[in-house]
C-alpha cells in the first residue's frame, strides 16, 4: 500500500527548516582600498581620481603596502598615503628630518650588507675564486652606495655654498640687476679665461687704402716688379 501522507510530512519538515543568513560579500582588503573625500562641488568622481593618479603620492603608496607586506603586515592603503602627504608637506615647508632619518636608517643598512658579502667572499676564497670575486664585487658597489647614500646626507645637513654674481644694467636710467648667477664649472671657467687673440695690425692697415702683408696682394712701385713703370729723371749735380 502507498502511503499519501508521506510527501505532506517531507514538505512540512522542509518549511520548518530554520532559514540560513545571505552570504555577505567578502571585506575588501585594506591594502587595496583608497577612502576618497566626498566630491567637491563642480567636480566628478572621475575628475578627482584622475587628480589623485596625477600627484603620484598613492602609487607610492601602493608600493609601500606591497613591499612591506612581509615585515609590517597588511597595512593601510588610506593611512600610507596620508603619511606620505604629510611627509611631502614637511619637506616643502624646509623641514629635512624625515629625510635625515631614511638616509642615515639606509646606509647602516648598507653597511650590514657590505660586512655579509664581504664575509662570503671570505669564506669561498681560495676554493671557489669566481663566487668569491662576485661575492666582492657587489661588496665593493654596495659600499659605493654606501657612500653615495653618506655624501647625500651630509648635503642635506651641510648644503654647499653658492658665490652668485650681480651685473648691473643701466638701460635709459632704469636699472636692472641680475643676481642669482651659478658660478660656472671648472671646464666653463677655463674655456672662459682663454683670451680671444686679436688681429694682427701688421697685417692690414687701412688708414691709407687697402695696404696688406700679402704677397697675393697689390704691390707699389720697386724694382722688384718689372711691370711697374720706372721712376722719371732724377736731378743730381754732374759728377766731377
Amino acid at each position: 500500500m502507498t502511503q499519501p501522507n508521506a510527501p505532506k510530512k517531507k514538505s512540512r519538515a522542509k518549511a520548518n527548516a530554520p532559514r540560513q543568513p545571505p552570504a555577505t560579500a567578502p571585506a575588501k582588503s585594506k591594502g587595496w582600498t583608497l577612502e576618497t573625500p566626498p566630491d567637491a562641488p563642480g567636480q566628478t568622481h572621475d575628475q578627482l581620481m584622475a587628480k589623485v593618479a596625477s600627484v603620484g603620492v598613492v602609487g607610492n603608496a601602493r608600493s609601500l603596502v606591497m613591499f612591506g607586506e612581509a615585515t609590517f603586515g597588511e597595512l593601510s592603503l588610506t593611512d600610507c598615503a596620508k603619511v606620505l602627504t604629510a611627509t611631502a608637506q614637511g619637506f616643502n615647508d624646509g623641514d629635512l628630518s624625515a629625510a635625515v632619518t631614511m638616509l642615515s636608517s639606509q646606509a647602516v643598512a648598507l653597511n650590514a650588507m657590505f660586512g655579509e658579502l664581504a664575509r662570503r667572499s671570505a669564506l669561498n676564497m681560495g676554493e671557489y675564486i669566481d663566487a668569491s670575486e662576485r661575492y666582492m664585487r657587489l661588496a665593493l658597489k654596495v659600499q659605493g652606495q654606501c657612500r653615495a647614500t653618506l655624501e647625500a646626507l651630509a648635503a642635506i645637513k651641510n648644503p654647499p655654498v653658492v658665490f652668485a654674481r650681480q651685473a648691473n644694467i643701466n638701460n635709459g636710467g632704469q636699472q636692472q640687476v641680475n643676481n642669482g648667477a651659478v658660478l660656472p664649472t671648472n671646464a666653463e671657467a677655463t674655456h672662459a679665461e682663454k683670451t680671444v687673440s686679436e688681429p694682427n695690425e701688421l697685417l692690414e692697415d687701412l688708414t691709407d687704402g687697402r695696404t696688406q702683408l700679402d704677397t697675393r696682394a697689390t704691390t707699389t712701385t720697386g724694382r722688384a716688379n718689372p711691370g711697374l713703370e720706372p721712376l722719371g729723371a732724377v736731378n743730381r749735380p754732374a759728377k766731377p
